[in-house]
């Protein structure tokens, strides 16, 4: 907040700004809360992750050299023909959430493995190197499958964590300091206000307190010598 825009220094804007620096306390103390949550989730949910990229390592490793293999022993043309006819994989989408969280994760899908009989290619027409080749890809495609939910909730995670952390620092690095300024501001003026209009009073006080001890000195005159007289 700079200069122009901060409140006028009254005692009503005083109980605003410290309501205001209250309740975005409270929303900080909320705020680191929910990014402890969701650093546990995301480590609880990191480990399983990791170790399913592992095995698709491993998986790709074992694949992309069998594809090699195949492609040694027979023309692309020959293995873009076992190849067909393409299939699609149905995937049924479950929403979820955590910690307020959305995200999505597989609740069915189809086996990506298949028999020769279900590929329908004769094993003496495609090889032992295309029939490795193919299985070993069938088995990379589930395994992706299976890492997908995981990824996805990761990523959510993710995200939320970064929008969290940066919500947290803008109130405690420029929200909070900037009320706390605006208070001690306020208050350091309404107390200078106050030891003013104190120091008036009793200038005041003081002028009251001397008037009429100076006008009755000759009332007092006057009344003594009449009661000389008499």
């Amino acid at each position: 907040m700079n200069g122009g825009s901060r409140r006028p220094p009254t005692r009503f804007n005083l109980v605003r700004a410290r309501r205001r620096l209250e309740r975005i306390r409270r929303g900080r103390d909320l705020l680191k809360r929910k990014r402890r949550a969701l650093v546990s989730e995301l480590f609880r949910i990191a480990r399983p992750a990791v170790d399913a990229r592992a095995r698709v390592s491993e998986q790709a490793a074992r694949a992309y050299p069998a594809l090699l293999d195949a492609h040694s022993a027979r023309p692309d043309a020959d293995l873009e023909a076992l190849g067909w006819p393409t299939r699609d994989l149905r995937v049924r989408l479950r929403p979820v959430e955590v910690w307020g969280i959305s995200a999505a994760e597989i609740a069915d899908r189809d086996e990506p493995g298949r028999t020769l009989e279900a590929r329908g290619t004769p094993a003496s027409s495609a090889g032992p190197a295309a029939v490795r080749a193919a299985a070993e890809f069938e088995a990379l495609t589930g395994l992706l499958l299976d890492a997908a939910s995981r990824e996805m909730l990761l990523r959510s995670l993710a995200r939320a964590l970064r929008r969290t952390t940066r919500q947290l620092n803008t109130l405690e690095q420029r929200l909070i300091p900037e009320l706390e300024t605006e208070i001690d501001e306020i208050e350091r003026i309404l107390d200078e206000r106050e030891r003013e209009e104190h120091v008036r009073v009793r200038r005041l006080l003081r002028r009251r307190g001397r008037g009429p001890l100076s006008g009755s000195a000759p009332d007092a005159g006057r009344t003594s010598s009449l009661g000389a007289g008499v």
